[in-house]
């Protein structure tokens, strides 16, 4: 049977590429679309200077503070003080079971005793050997080893006397008495426990000076130091107040905490009102830096452990990833040492969402100049 041709089909193949063309295109991935164009807020850099303030957690201490033990060990009678209590010098804070103390100190008594009556009865008799050695009744030697004899006696007489005493130190050292006036701050020890000889009991803060005390990073002591020297630049708010109270650097530590790798600091309080544990900010006021400028904390993105700003190429209006070196926080403004220069125009807000090269227009109006930073406080 013959086959019949499509008279079409000649016609058609040479259009079979450009389809086959359409539709790779049509399958192929699209093309990206452009990023947006940001709006963001800006600041021209203006040179000046800047002065800065360090704020430090800080806590109320006392001056003294005491960790109490018994001088001898022993089970703990009776606790006579709780946490927070005032105590007086003096008073008993806690007691031990001294019943054994008592019997060993009778027993040196009873030791003083009989050493006693061993030296009476052995100077009787050397008085007597006195009397016969002068009638000639017996030699020189013989005296030699009665006068050796009393004399070793008097010897233990002594030396019992002095156990006696210890023993009856041993007794009295069965009560913990407080050295000073103060507050009972911690408690370690609970009755029917049994403690050796200088294991904690209690601590107490002795009525008297109060101190601040603040930890300082290693890379601040120096400047903690020098500053501190100045009158004022070292001060304190306590928490939920507004008032400032100065302070007097008193003591920092000469080595570093083996875990935070921080130095603690202690300042004087003076006569500020205040409370034992109270929480504090202390203030430290660095000099002034010359040729800084502060920025809205806002403005800083940290990006591999470093810091930067997008600066903004007003031709082109495009932003460009500048790495800048913090001299410090004011607040919530940052205080940049170095890495921007006067007339550039850094972006303020929107930075965490910008790129390299990424075209953005101002939010509102021209951009406004950084003042020039406020005299220290």
């Amino acid at each position: 049977m013959p086959k019949i041709r499509n008279a079409r089909l000649p016609a058609l193949m040479p259009l079979v590429p450009l389809m086959a063309a359409l539709l790779l295109s049509a399958c192929g991935k699209q093309a990206a679309a452009p990023e947006p164009e940001r709006a963001v807020r800006t600041q021209l850099i203006e040179a000046g200077s800047a002065g800065m303030t360090r704020e430090y957690a800080a806590e109320i201490r006392a001056r003294t503070e005491s960790r109490l033990s018994f001088r001898v060990g022993g089970k703990i009678q009776q606790r006579l003080v709780n946490l927070g209590d005032k105590v007086r010098a003096g008073q008993v804070l806690a007691q031990l079971d001294a019943q054994d103390l008592r019997l060993g100190s009778e027993a040196a008594q009873a030791q003083m005793i009989a050493a006693r009556t061993n030296r009476d009865q052995a100077g009787a008799d050397y008085r007597r050997f006195i009397e016969l050695h002068q009638q000639g009744f017996i030699s020189a030697a013989e005296l030699e080893r009665r006068d050796a004899y009393f004399k070793a006696a008097q010897a233990q007489l002594d030396q019992a006397r002095a156990q006696a005493g210890v023993q009856g130190n041993q007794v009295a050292y069965s009560a913990l008495v407080a050295d000073a006036p103060g507050v009972v701050t911690g408690v370690s020890a609970e009755p029917g426990m049994v403690v050796g000889a200088g294991m904690p009991v209690l601590s107490v803060a002795h009525d008297g000076p109060r101190d601040v005390v603040f930890s300082v990073p290693e890379d601040q002591v120096g400047g903690l130091r020098a500053a501190a020297s100045q009158t004022g630049a070292l001060r304190m708010r306590l928490w939920g107040q507004q008032e400032v109270v100065p302070l007097t650097l008193r003591e920092v530590s000469a080595a570093a905490d083996p875990v935070t790798r921080t130095f603690q600091v202690k300042a004087d309080v003076g006569k500020a009102d205040v409370k034992l544990g109270q929480t504090a900010a202390v203030l430290l006021e660095l000099p002034r830096l010359g040729n800084v400028v502060k920025l809205p904390l806002s403005a800083i993105l940290e990006r591999g452990g470093k810091s930067q700003v997008w600066v903004l190429d007003p031709a082109s209006m495009t932003v460009k990833a500048q790495p800048v070196q913090i001299g410090g926080a004011d607040g919530n403004t940052v205080v940049i040492a170095g890495g921007l220069t006067p007339g550039q125009e850094v972006v303020t807000a929107g930075v965490h969402v910008l790129n390299d090269g990424q075209k953005v227009r101002r939010y509102a109006g021209d951009a406004a100049p950084v003042a020039a930073p406020a005299a220290s406080r």
